[in-house]
């Protein structure tokens, strides 16, 4: 007998031994390519440091522990628009909550919230006010993580959002909030876009499109005050460097994902270097990945891409929206939910105000002095009060 198509059943993390003894199995046998010393980061993740990283996750890194950890959060599937959705589901005991969908982004995963659900949820237990209590939903995207492969193919930025409507809607909440990073904040803008009369605001720690991605004219930059001037500058210089060292991942991604499919769902040291390669570049970090994550969360969602052989399905997103058509492919309009945007030093992008604000309803702009791209990993504190602040502060709007 198959499930009602609207039905929420509950879920579980319950990995059989036997995918752990595999991977422990195929980490014993790495085929190891030639060192190349001396040459750091420069081109590509250095062999000593993978090499460590290996041997502590086959003999040290507890999977067990960590699925213990994710199973403390109320779990849940349910089939929308025709592909399975996993989510949590963490409910505050503070009954006039604010319903918040958090969507994580590649290669990250909801192992991003780990440290930021309490806060939300539970606001008094963490130190903070009853009024800022969230009753938080946390989605895996389709085609990545415990959702698992998508069946189909089209699962851009807009289908994704209306899938969370769906699933908000399948909850009891009417009325929401959004927030996200990397693809979690392209889907959280979308949502509030596409469906301004039930999201009650976005907050995003990233902002697709805001930076500057030609070179701006003499006539431009006179055009801007001048610290508006320089941040067109700065904008434009890591654009640049980004465009030219660090989009490979993203090219391939976007034209063969299926060709990276087979190496990366076959080795999981493949997968490894695929994913911190990323975290080292993308994270508030000199030397070491472990400067800004914390090793056992940074193996847990590895794990999630592993375990689940979503390697390739996770790449299509990128895919999708290079190749899109029909709603996708049209520029974006203006959104009109209110919106912030929180500065993190070492994201990929330095959005710019005067572009940010064509495009969204921005009521809060908030730069902070430390933290990267996985803001809710690196700087959970920092996070957990922007989105407070926000939307306390969208609270006092309305009662005004």
């Amino acid at each position: 007998m198959t499930s009602p198509p609207e039905s929420i059943r509950p879920f579980r993390v319950d990995i059989p031994q036997s995918a752990l003894d595999d991977l422990r199995d195929r980490l014993d046998r790495t085929r190891w390519p030639d060192p190349l010393a001396g040459t750091g980061w420069a081109y590509g993740v250095p062999q000593e440091y993978l090499r460590e990283l290996v041997r502590y996750w086959r003999h040290e890194y507890d999977w067990r522990a960590s699925e213990a950890r994710l199973n403390e959060w109320p779990q849940f599937t349910t089939v929308v628009d025709g592909a399975t959705v996993h989510f949590a589901h963490v409910r505050s005991p503070e009954p006039d909550a604010t319903p918040l969908v958090v969507t994580h982004g590649w290669p990250g995963s909801i192992v991003e919230f780990l440290h930021v659900l309490g806060p939300l949820t539970d606001p008094a237990a963490h130190g903070g006010d009853r009024a800022d209590a969230f009753h938080v939903v946390v989605p895996s995207i389709p085609g990545f993580g415990l959702s698992g492969p998508a069946p189909d193919t089209g699962w851009e930025a807009g289908r994704v959002a209306d899938a969370w409507a769906e699933l908000m809607r399948r909850l009891g909440y009417e009325r929401f909030g959004a927030q996200g990073g990397d693809w979690g904040a392209a889907i959280s803008r979308e949502l509030g876009r596409a469906h301004p009369e039930r999201v009650i605001g976005v907050h995003l720690n990233l902002l697709p499109g805001a930076q500057a991605t030609t070179e701006p004219t003499a006539a431009e930059l006179d055009a801007l005050g001048p610290e508006e001037r320089e941040r067109t500058l700065a904008s434009w210089r890591r654009w640049s460097e980004w465009s030219r060292e660090g989009t490979g991942y993203a090219v391939l991604h976007s034209t063969r994902p299926q060709t990276l499919a087979y190496a990366l769902h076959d080795s999981p040291v493949g997968q490894l270097a695929w994913i911190v390669e990323k975290f080292w570049e993308w994270t508030d970090s000199e030397e070491l990945v472990e400067e800004a994550v914390d090793r056992d969360l940074l193996l847990t969602n590895v794990m999630l891409y592993w375990l689940t052989g979503t390697a390739g399905s996770s790449a299509r997103i990128y895919y999708e929206r290079a190749h899109a058509t029909g709603r996708a492919a049209r520029p974006a309009e203006p959104s009109a939910a209110p919106t912030a945007l929180a500065l993190f030093p070492a994201e990929l992008q330095i959005p710019l105000r005067h572009k940010a604000e064509r495009t969204e309803n921005l009521v809060r702009w908030t730069e902070f002095d430390r933290g990267g791209h996985f803001a809710a990993m690196e700087e959970p504190d920092l996070l957990v009060g922007d989105v407070r602040a926000f939307f306390r502060q969208l609270r006092q709007t309305r009662a005004g």
